[in-house]
């Protein structure tokens, strides 16, 4: 399959494929912190954290398939190694042993900052793209993570 199989140029589509697969490499750095988050959490607030973290993990692991579906859709192949998430992330791993509940909570604010400030930039790329389906799902994934941003910083009291 590719992009003009699904009404979409490929020279205004290409743009679009290389920012969902930094995305994608994005989304697998965030989904391993929030899996580190959920299994180290410990204190007062770990039945709250558990639970959210928990919930989290489960939505990015959802996300990250969407991605890739997307990917393939679009005509080119998702990237899927290790060595590439790590290198194409601009989000970097943490080791969550030992973390404070409070400062895996930033860390997880600081990542879906990033998030956010990614899918802005997806959502003028597949604007340009003519690209409505990558628009609608970015879009929706964004404001997850507006939602999710405000709640956590209501957590850690943050402004």
């Amino acid at each position: 399959m590719d992009a003009k199989e699904i009404g979409l140029e490929e020279g205004k589509v290409r743009p679009v494929v290389d920012h969902l697969n930094d995305y994608l490499a994005n989304y697998h750095i965030h989904y391993q912190k929030l899996r580190g988050c959920h299994w180290n959490v410990k204190g007062k607030s770990f039945f709250t954290l558990h639970v959210k973290f928990e919930e989290l993990y489960t939505d990015a692991l959802t996300t990250i398939d969407e991605l890739a579906e997307r990917i393939l859709a679009l005509g080119k192949p998702p990237i899927s190694t290790f060595q590439d998430y790590i290198s194409t992330s601009k989000l970097k791993e943490i080791n969550t042993i030992g973390m404070l509940d409070t400062d895996m909570v930033k860390a997880l604010i600081e990542d879906m900052a990033v998030l956010i400030e990614i899918e802005r930039e997806l959502l003028n790329i597949t604007a340009d793209a003519g690209d409505d389906g990558t628009n609608d799902m970015v879009n929706r994934f964004m404001q997850f993570k507006e939602k999710n941003t405000w709640m956590l910083r209501s957590f850690v009291n943050e402004d």
